[in-house]
């Protein structure tokens, strides 16, 4: 159902480029159109988000998130989680260890001496099956075996993308397991609200906003230490609305860690699960917006500390801190932190989540 030509495609990237065969699956490009327009692109290869062409303040459209532009690039790309889906686990866990109904589990090390992300060949390296239900909304599934990257467990899982006509991306995640397990999934997409270009602006200039009065603080492996600390009087602090450039480069030893914002906030919530709103970033230039909504405990902001100028879709290059992540989680390290909301997933259980990302302009 996704269009084959460029010249009808907003975002200038064509289906052909992300056709191929991998492991026996076919990949794809599909491409969500809403009422006004305006486009997601997906393929169903990490569930990799490759744009999202949204409007300025005077109307002019922009790709706003970094992705690539052939199979070829989101296969061997230098950022394996650029703007993908993340499971098993989203973010780290102590060197990969961790125990459930009492036996030991080991998990790849892929980010020092610490599990992130799922591992090597986690949910962003893996050909979804897709279904394509009307121009707005994909559904992708897969079932992670037993035993994948070292997880207990069959995990059946469902994501969908929705693209309403308010400009909202809607991510539904569902999934069930056959045997006792662990489950914290998320999407790494990296929001470049300036539009992505080459070189792709600093996000420092831009205004945040995030809904939580406490973070947690982590060692110099980016592992929570397990304490919940108040925002207040520390650069973590975006209560009330600043740029982020303002305390990127704090003399903090938490900044330091993380070479800049690269923490999980303790979303304010009412009751458990509920769909609140996270956290909001401004695009002063463009006038451009967006609102982030969940119903997770936690949220990883990430600044792009780490990204180095390389090459995605359209030639664009994307330098250090030219994008912003938020990413909706349990928090890191969570099956050792029994004090942490809990992952396990049980038979008979459903795990769900729901994230908005919602673009606007400034009024």
């Amino acid at each position: 159902m996704a269009n084959t030509t460029e010249t009808v495609n907003l975002c200038g990237l064509k289906r052909e480029n992300f056709q191929t065969t991998i492991n026996g699956k076919k990949t794809d490009l599909y491409i969500l159109r809403n009422r006004k327009g305006y486009e997601v692109a997906i393929s169903n290869y990490g569930g990799a988000i490759c744009a999202i062409m949204v409007p300025d303040k005077d109307g002019k459209v922009a790709n706003v998130i970094q992705g690539h532009d052939s199979i070829e690039q989101l296969t061997s790309g230098n950022e394996p989680f650029l703007s993908t889906l993340i499971g098993r686990w989203g973010n780290r866990i102590c060197k990969g260890q961790f125990t459930l109904n009492g036996k030991d589990y080991q998990l790849a090390l892929n980010d020092g001496p610490n599990h992130l992300h799922g591992g090597p060949t986690g949910f962003h390296a893996k050909v979804w099956d897709a279904r394509q239900m009307g121009p707005r909304s994909l559904a992708l599934h897969r079932i992670s075996s037993y035993g994948e990257e070292g997880f207990t467990g069959e995990l059946d899982v469902t994501v969908e993308f929705t693209f309403t006509d308010l400009n909202e991306l809607v991510i539904e995640y569902l999934a069930t397991t056959n045997k006792k397990t662990i489950v914290n999934l998320t999407h790494h997409a990296f929001f470049s609200l300036a539009g992505t270009a080459d070189p792709t602006p600093t996000i420092e200039d831009q205004i945040c906003e995030i809904n939580a009065d406490f973070y947690l603080p982590t060692d110099a492996t980016a592992i929570p230490t397990g304490e919940i600390l108040k925002v207040e009087g520390t650069p973590f602090d975006f209560r009330t609305p600043k740029p982020f450039g303002k305390d990127i480069n704090a003399d903090h030893e938490q900044i330091k860690f993380g070479h800049g914002f690269d923490h999980n906030y303790v979303l304010n919530k009412r009751e458990e699960g509920e769909l609140s709103f996270a956290a909001k970033v401004t695009e002063p230039k463009s006038g451009r917006t967006m609102e982030v909504f969940t119903t997770e405990p936690g949220m990883q902001l990430y600044t792009g500390n780490f990204l180095n100028g390389y090459k995605g879709a359209n030639g664009c290059t994307f330098p250090c801190r030219s994008a912003v992540c938020f990413e909706a989680q349990h928090f890191p390290d969570t099956p050792n932190r029994p004090y942490f909301p809990s992952v396990v997933l049980n038979p008979g259980q459903r795990y769900k989540q729901k994230t908005i990302y919602r673009f606007g302009v400034v009024e």
